[in-house]
Protein backbone atom coordinates (compact mmCIF):
# COMPACT_ATOMS: atom_id res chain seq x y z
CA UNK A 1 0.00 0.00 0.00
CA UNK A 2 1.62 3.47 -0.75
CA UNK A 3 1.16 6.15 1.58
CA UNK A 4 -1.30 8.64 -0.76
CA UNK A 5 -3.58 4.89 -0.02
CA UNK A 6 -3.12 5.46 3.86
CA UNK A 7 -3.40 8.78 3.62
CA UNK A 8 -6.62 8.17 2.00
CA UNK A 9 -7.91 5.81 4.55
CA UNK A 10 -7.50 8.10 7.69
CA UNK A 11 -9.13 11.04 6.09
CA UNK A 12 -11.41 8.85 5.58
CA UNK A 13 -11.85 7.70 8.82
CA UNK A 14 -10.42 11.30 11.16
CA UNK A 15 -11.45 14.01 8.42
CA UNK A 16 -9.78 17.36 8.90
CA UNK A 17 -7.37 15.05 11.98
CA UNK A 18 -5.09 14.35 9.05
CA UNK A 19 -3.72 17.69 7.73
CA UNK A 20 -2.12 17.13 4.74
CA UNK A 21 -0.14 14.26 2.79
CA UNK A 22 3.09 15.52 1.38
CA UNK A 23 4.79 13.63 -1.31
CA UNK A 24 8.24 13.40 -2.13
CA UNK A 25 10.45 12.66 -4.90
CA UNK A 26 11.79 8.86 -5.49
CA UNK A 27 14.13 8.11 -2.76
CA UNK A 28 12.40 10.01 -0.08
CA UNK A 29 9.64 9.08 2.31
CA UNK A 30 6.79 11.00 1.61
CA UNK A 31 4.81 11.50 5.33
CA UNK A 32 1.20 12.80 6.48
CA UNK A 33 1.06 15.41 8.40
CA UNK A 34 -1.69 14.68 11.35
CA UNK A 35 -3.04 16.41 14.72
CA UNK A 36 -0.68 15.94 17.43
CA UNK A 37 -3.93 14.94 19.91
CA UNK A 38 -5.12 12.61 17.79
CA UNK A 39 -1.79 10.83 17.09
CA UNK A 40 -2.79 7.41 19.54
CA UNK A 41 -6.05 7.12 18.19
CA UNK A 42 -4.60 7.33 14.35
CA UNK A 43 -1.96 4.99 15.83
CA UNK A 44 -3.89 2.80 17.04
CA UNK A 45 -6.13 2.39 13.82
CA UNK A 46 -2.76 1.66 11.89
CA UNK A 47 -1.51 -0.96 14.13
CA UNK A 48 -5.24 -2.74 14.27
CA UNK A 49 -7.03 -2.10 10.91
CA UNK A 50 -6.73 -5.04 8.99
CA UNK A 51 -5.92 -3.19 5.32
CA UNK A 52 -2.80 -1.17 7.45
CA UNK A 53 -1.14 -3.71 10.46
CA UNK A 54 1.55 -1.30 10.94
CA UNK A 55 2.85 -3.86 13.45
CA UNK A 56 6.39 -2.41 13.77
CA UNK A 57 6.83 0.80 15.38
CA UNK A 58 10.96 1.62 13.77
CA UNK A 59 12.18 4.86 14.76
CA UNK A 60 10.76 7.99 16.47
CA UNK A 61 12.34 11.69 16.60
CA UNK A 62 12.32 15.30 17.72
CA UNK A 63 12.67 18.20 15.29
CA UNK A 64 13.46 21.42 15.67
CA UNK A 65 11.96 23.91 12.89
CA UNK A 66 12.72 27.06 15.02
CA UNK A 67 9.08 28.10 15.06
CA UNK A 68 8.09 24.82 16.19
CA UNK A 69 8.66 21.27 17.79
CA UNK A 70 8.16 18.11 15.53
CA UNK A 71 7.79 14.36 16.12
CA UNK A 72 8.25 12.21 13.18
CA UNK A 73 7.21 8.68 13.89
CA UNK A 74 8.42 5.87 11.45
CA UNK A 75 6.48 2.97 10.71
CA UNK A 76 6.48 -0.48 9.30
CA UNK A 77 3.77 -3.56 8.61
CA UNK A 78 5.71 -6.61 8.79
CA UNK A 79 3.13 -8.89 6.93
CA UNK A 80 2.15 -6.56 4.58
CA UNK A 81 5.40 -4.64 3.71
CA UNK A 82 4.30 -1.42 3.61
CA UNK A 83 5.76 1.98 5.55
CA UNK A 84 4.55 5.05 6.65
CA UNK A 85 5.86 7.97 7.63
CA UNK A 86 3.63 10.38 9.99
CA UNK A 87 4.63 13.84 11.26
CA UNK A 88 2.90 16.25 14.18
CA UNK A 89 4.11 20.30 14.91
CA UNK A 90 3.90 21.06 18.19
CA UNK A 91 3.99 24.56 20.23
CA UNK A 92 7.48 25.18 20.22
CA UNK A 93 7.21 26.77 24.39
CA UNK A 94 4.84 24.09 25.00
CA UNK A 95 5.75 20.85 23.03
CA UNK A 96 3.17 18.49 24.56
CA UNK A 97 1.94 15.23 22.63
CA UNK A 98 0.03 11.98 23.70
CA UNK A 99 2.07 9.21 24.31
CA UNK A 100 2.45 5.79 22.01
CA UNK A 101 3.98 3.83 24.34
CA UNK A 102 0.99 1.75 24.84
CA UNK A 103 0.45 1.00 20.97
CA UNK A 104 3.64 0.03 20.57
CA UNK A 105 5.78 -0.62 23.84
CA UNK A 106 9.38 0.38 21.73
CA UNK A 107 8.08 3.71 21.29
CA UNK A 108 9.08 4.09 25.73
CA UNK A 109 12.68 5.00 24.68
CA UNK A 110 12.06 6.44 21.50
CA UNK A 111 9.99 9.32 23.35
CA UNK A 112 12.36 9.24 26.55
CA UNK A 113 15.16 10.30 24.25
CA UNK A 114 13.20 12.96 22.52
CA UNK A 115 12.37 14.14 25.90
CA UNK A 116 15.62 14.57 27.18
CA UNK A 117 16.91 15.75 24.09
CA UNK A 118 14.03 18.55 23.02
CA UNK A 119 12.23 18.80 25.60
CA UNK A 120 8.60 17.18 24.17
CA UNK A 121 6.01 15.88 26.64
CA UNK A 122 4.62 12.81 26.05
CA UNK A 123 1.13 13.00 27.57
CA UNK A 124 0.13 9.78 29.78
CA UNK A 125 3.94 8.30 29.69
CA UNK A 126 4.79 6.23 32.34
CA UNK A 127 8.12 7.00 33.05
CA UNK A 128 9.19 10.50 30.89
CA UNK A 129 12.31 10.89 32.94
CA UNK A 130 15.61 11.86 31.15
CA UNK A 131 17.45 9.13 29.73
CA UNK A 132 20.64 10.74 28.77
CA UNK A 133 21.40 13.09 29.95
CA UNK A 134 22.28 13.84 34.23
CA UNK A 135 18.60 14.45 36.11
CA UNK A 136 19.97 18.25 36.73
CA UNK A 137 21.09 18.93 33.35
CA UNK A 138 19.28 21.88 32.35
CA UNK A 139 18.16 22.85 28.90
CA UNK A 140 17.33 20.34 25.46
CA UNK A 141 20.78 19.80 23.31
CA UNK A 142 19.49 19.32 20.33
CA UNK A 143 17.35 22.32 20.07
CA UNK A 144 18.91 24.91 17.73
CA UNK A 145 18.39 27.66 20.24
CA UNK A 146 20.62 25.82 23.14
CA UNK A 147 23.36 26.66 24.68
CA UNK A 148 26.06 24.45 26.06
CA UNK A 149 27.34 25.33 29.79
CA UNK A 150 30.54 26.21 29.96
CA UNK A 151 30.65 24.36 33.56
CA UNK A 152 28.81 21.46 34.96
CA UNK A 153 29.07 20.22 38.19
CA UNK A 154 32.82 22.30 38.64
CA UNK A 155 34.04 20.80 35.64
CA UNK A 156 35.12 22.67 32.64
CA UNK A 157 32.93 21.95 29.49
CA UNK A 158 34.62 24.01 26.95
CA UNK A 159 36.23 22.18 24.28
CA UNK A 160 39.59 21.79 24.24
CA UNK A 161 41.92 24.29 22.14
CA UNK A 162 44.56 23.21 19.60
Amino acid sequence: MQTKDIYSKLKENFGDQVIELVELEAGSDSFINVNPNSIKEIAMFLRDNSEMQFDYFSMLTGMDYKDAIGVVYHLYSIPLKHKLVLKVKLDRKKPIVPTIERVWKTANWHEREAFDMFGIKFEGHFNLDRILCPDDWEGFPLRKDYVAPKEYNGIDATPNKV
